[in-house]
């Protein structure tokens, strides 16, 4: 008896073990209450780990078929007891962000202007600049340096890879891998494409890249560009509002997969012409970037690029809570990105 005691015991350490590197599939759910038919009416929905559920608005599971508002009330119940979900101390998220891993982006003086490792996991990094800056050529080199191992600089995961603009390049990934000295056919397999063709397909496909997130590890996920669909599916001032509220919803999601599943999450943006009258004229760049507040208010960290002689290029940081103004200069080669030769 005492063995068995013994058995039960252990399994529910190595249960909550395993809660501590990673999110809890949905069918936790069941082992609290929640009825196998409710579980699978949520995964049908695209909720496929207790966090999704847990993140959502009240009244979005509400517009599920069948669940009344007893039955959300429960499932959210039960969902916050499994998922941490209120306060804790500033020493314990400090020790937490110290175990954040970063993803090397190839060249090491933009890797220090990143703080000395890179792009880090669990949080939005976006990339904004004119046609030509790099923002695809990092993309690319992110690909594959994420599937490097932590002392490599890696997070040793895979990579989902969202192309709306058509300029993904596998061939790219193999001259990068090679730089690296791993299997140019393994890290294809390790990269999870897929090109949106639309606003809607765009946001759609991050339901499908959850669950692809829940059956394998993944580190990175890559959006190319974000805005570009929003910039022809909405037209004029008068689509503004929808465009901005769309646009919001998706960044919210991509916000819940950084968080829920800790993957780093590099998005790339477009610029626009200010207009903004003479004050304009007097502007150091007087590009700015799309998508205005919201998409400001979404990116944790955001990076501008802009040309500079032959293959070089300045990244800049544009806005970060944690990283100082500064400035660094990088190379794109025939391998990725590398340092900017003197």
């Amino acid at each position: 008896m005492q063995a068995e005691g013994y058995d039960e015991q252990s399994e529910v350490a190595e249960g909550e073990e395993e809660s501590d590197h990673g999110p809890l599939p949905i069918q936790h759910l069941e082992q609290v209450g929640v009825s196998a038919s409710d579980v699978k009416k949520l995964n049908e929905a695209g909720y496929y780990t207790v966090e999704s559920v847990a993140y959502t608005p009240r009244k979005q599971l509400l517009t599920i078929k069948g669940f009344a508002e007893a039955k959300v009330d429960k499932i959210l119940a039960e969902a916050a007891k499994l998922v941490p979900m209120g306060f804790t101390t500033a020493a314990e998220y400090h020790v937490k962000r110290a175990e954040l891993l970063h993803i090397t982006t190839g060249s090491t003086e933009l890797d220090k202007l990143l703080g000395g490792h890179g792009i880090e996991t669990g949080s939005i990094t976006e990339l904004f600049g004119e046609f030509r800056t790099g923002k695809s050529q990092i993309c690319h080199t992110l690909a594959v340096t994420c599937q490097l191992d932590e002392a490599s600089g890696g997070a040793s995961g895979k990579c989902l890879y969202i192309d709306t603009e058509g300029t993904f390049r596998p061939e790219r990934l193999v001259e990068i891998a090679e730089r690296y000295n791993l299997d140019p056919n393994e890290v294809l397999d390790n990269v999870a494409y897929a090109r949106a063709f639309n606003s809607d397909h765009q946001t759609a496909l991050l339901s499908q890249a959850s669950m692809l997130m829940t059956e394998a590890r993944f580190s990175l996920l890559i959006v190319d560009s974000s805005t570009a669909l929003y910039r022809t599916d909405y037209s004029g001032r008068g689509e503004l509002s929808a465009r901005q509220m769309h646009l919001a919803r998706f960044l919210r999601t991509l916000m819940r997969l950084a968080d829920e599943f800790g993957i780093a999450v590099v998005i790339t943006n477009q610029v626009v012409a200010q207009v903004d009258g003479g004050m304009a004229m007097f502007a150091a760049d007087p590009k700015k970037p799309i998508g205005g507040n919201i998409i400001a208010h979404a990116s944790t960290t955001r990076l501008s690029l802009r040309k500079g002689r032959g293959e070089t290029r300045v990244c800049k940081i544009y806005d970060s809570p944690c990283l100082p103004e500064a400035e660094a200069m990088f190379a794109i080669t025939a391998q990725g990105i590398a340092d900017a030769k003197d």
